[in-house]
């Protein structure tokens, strides 16, 4: 079901001896490879097709999006520009993936991202789209010996778990000193926390999918990376209160809008860690060009420790970076889902690839408010 389809190359052939990005990174005499991107016109999806097409020419970059999310259709213009081709399908219908041409490799970031979907709502969407999709999106895969790079999400570690090892602070909540638990340190959570518990639907449909692709993996022979994420954050996000709040912090503090502390007594002591979009696109790039070091690998990545605050922190950080003080409130009622704390324990990532955040949170809160003034007017009634 296609609604619209956009000068796609020809066909390939589906022959198992596929181009790879790590062969052809710095071959600038041919054709470089086919990178798909899902959910290519939402925030990460549309910041990582620009980065690649920028850093890799000769690519051909294909973004498919079914621009459900409000707001991403202002990303195609950008695509465009860049040479990004779109294409507006779903990735929950399977013909959409499967009528594609031949690729090399798929960033999937297609997601239904809000931790709270599902939680006194139809469970159909976040179900059909993070997992129905992720099995479409390995079967293209697996038709082209693609290799895969997949973001998941930090939402796959147990809510009791985490809130177990948390404690009050002055400084809002924190990881208890005293902890004596596999991957939870005051480092913050690494890949061997326990898995045991709830975490969401959201958070459980891409742990199923996890699994799904390390047998894909196995079964035909390709290779791919997980990442699970925590909060991303910059330019071209569209905040809302369940998904994207540093955007949602700076839009209300810009047109002085009303701001609520929901839950934990409503003194906004949650923390959280924030990584700069532009971080992930140079990890995943890194991925890509270097598919042989991290294939099988699944991998936490996050802002760490040094970028990670409290909701106050961030309501400081709001006030400095736009000079308004807005009124917030306060809601004692605890909302279903939420963490006292997620700070992300980068240190296999760290180790394996070199990688780290080069960007701090002033840098997030300043690149996010300059874009969003550079684009109030065609932001306001998104973000308001």
């Amino acid at each position: 079901m296609y609604l619209e389809a956009i000068a796609l190359r020809a066909d390939r052939g589906t022959s198992t001896s596929t181009i790879t990005f790590d062969r052809l990174q710095n071959d600038h005499d041919r054709m470089g490879p086919t990178l798909l991107v899902t959910g290519g016109a939402g925030f990460v999806g549309s910041s990582f097709a620009i980065h690649w097409k920028k850093r890799h020419p000769r690519s051909t970059v294909i973004a498919l999006d079914n621009l459900k999310r409000r707001g991403s259709e202002l990303n195609l213009p950008r695509l465009k520009q860049v040479g990004v081709q779109f294409v507006h399908g779903d990735v929950r219908q399977a013909s959409d993936l499967l009528g594609l041409p031949h690729i090399d490799a798929l960033v999937e970031c297609s997601a239904e991202p809000s931790v709270l979907a599902g939680y006194g709502a139809g469970s159909k969407y976040v179900v059909d789209t993070n997992l129905g999709g992720t099995v479409h999106c390995l079967d293209l895969v697996a038709r082209d010996k693609a290799d895969l790079v997949f973001l998941s999400t930090s939402r796959v570690y147990p809510i009791a778990a985490i809130n177990g090892i948390c404690q009050p602070s002055e400084d809002g909540f924190r990881i208890d000193p005293n902890v004596s638990l596999s991957g939870a340190s005051q480092a913050g959570i690494a890949e061997d926390f326990p898995l045991d518990g709830v975490r969401s639907l959201y958070g459980a449909t891409k742990l199923a999918s996890e699994l799904l692709i390390t047998e894909y993996a196995d079964m035909h022979g390709i290779r791919a990376v997980i990442d699970r994420c925590g909060v991303i954050a910059g330019p071209w996000q569209m905040g809302k209160t369940d998904q994207g709040f540093v955007l949602l912090w700076l839009a209300r503090h810009h047109w002085d809008l009303p701001l609520q502390y929901t839950g934990f007594g409503g003194t906004g002591s949650q923390v959280r860690d924030v990584l700069h979009v532009d971080d992930l696109c140079d990890l995943v790039t890194h991925q890509l060009e270097h598919m042989d070091e991290v294939h099988g690998r699944t991998f936490n990545a996050g802002g760490g420790r040094a970028n990670s605050t409290t909701l106050r922190g961030f309501t400081e950080l709001a006030e400095k970076t736009t000079g308004h003080s807005i009124p917030i409130s306060a809601s004692s009622e605890d909302r279903q889902g939420d963490l006292k704390l997620y700070i992300t324990n980068n240190a296999r990532i760290q180790q394996a690839t070199g990688w780290a955040p080069k960007r701090d949170l002033n840098t997030v809160f300043s690149d996010s408010y300059t874009w969003l003034k550079e684009h109030e007017e065609l932001l306001r009634p998104i973000l308001t």
